[in-house]
């Protein structure tokens, strides 16, 4: 794997699964990250626990209270990540919160579709527009002007259900609001690429995988990656982005997914 090197990241949805193995993973790397900011709904609740053990042990995590579909916490996330970095900016931010439920075609419902898709696809897009400020910052003071991780990046974490081309595991389950929240989240992306380029900011979709979390295992087929192997496989694509990758779709093992 290429060093990463990363100042400052911010993962949400970080109190379980693939969010809480990145963070994991950023503080285990030879040169870990000066703040890694966990941001999950109920920092204090037992769901947090792991979280908060992994606090207690390393002085460069920080615990944000989020809840990515709110803008008042959002904004106060933003706020608070900004007191601690005192000035300077956040070089990742990696849009990971996500939700799915188990609809078909025939049963799903306008609160369900609305629900996934402001979690799946509104989030993300305000998350980035709170913290623009702050990834434009890293960018600023990032020598060369060339696009990388460690610089300022945005990277939407996404899913091969929402490739209209392959639509993954159909057969599986249908997810419909699930598979629509990330095709249009994989659009936002293409469309932050564009806008945020000019700044200093790459944008990636990335499909981590069918991974073993409560989300993944929800069906009746044991799903064939761990999550350590997920985001593993993750920070070494993050390792190795650069500006010609910046408004694509890729899987955790580098691998261009069909939009």
């Amino acid at each position: 794997m290429g060093e990463l090197y990363v100042c400052s990241v911010l993962v949400t949805g970080a109190n379980r699964g693939i969010g809480l193995g990145i963070v994991r993973q950023f503080l285990g790397l030879p040169n870990p990250p000066k703040w890694v900011f966990a941001a999950c709904r109920d920092p204090k609740g037992q769901r947090a626990q792991e979280l908060q053990n992994l606090a207690s042990k390393h002085p460069n995590l920080v615990i944000i209270p989020l809840e990515v579909t709110d803008p008042a916490s959002i904004k106060a996330a933003s706020a608070r990540v900004g007191e601690h970095l005192g000035g300077a900016g956040l070089n990742l931010l990696i849009n990971n919160a996500g939700t799915a439920k188990a609809k078909s075609l025939d049963n799903e419902t306008l609160e369900n579709m609305s629900q996934t898709y402001t979690t799946n696809t509104t989030g993300p897009l305000l998350l980035s527009q709170a913290f623009l400020p702050l990834l434009k910052k890293a960018a600023q003071e990032s020598p060369g002007s060339a696009l990388s991780c460690s610089k300022a990046a945005i990277i939407n974490v996404s899913s091969a259900a929402g490739s209209i081309e392959e639509v993954y595991l159909w057969d599986y389950g249908q997810v419909i609001s699930y598979r629509c929240s990330k095709a249009a989240l994989n659009m936002l992306t293409k469309c932050q690429s564009l806008g945020y380029r000019e700044h200093g900011i790459l944008c990636v979709a990335l499909h981590p995988g069918w991974v073993q979390t409560d989300m993944g295992s929800s069906g009746s087929q044991k799903p064939p990656v761990t999550v350590d192997e997920s985001v593993r496989g993750m920070l070494e694509v993050f390792s190795s982005l650069s500006e010609k990758e910046t408004g694509t779709f890729l899987d955790w093992e580098g691998k261009v997914v069909p939009w």
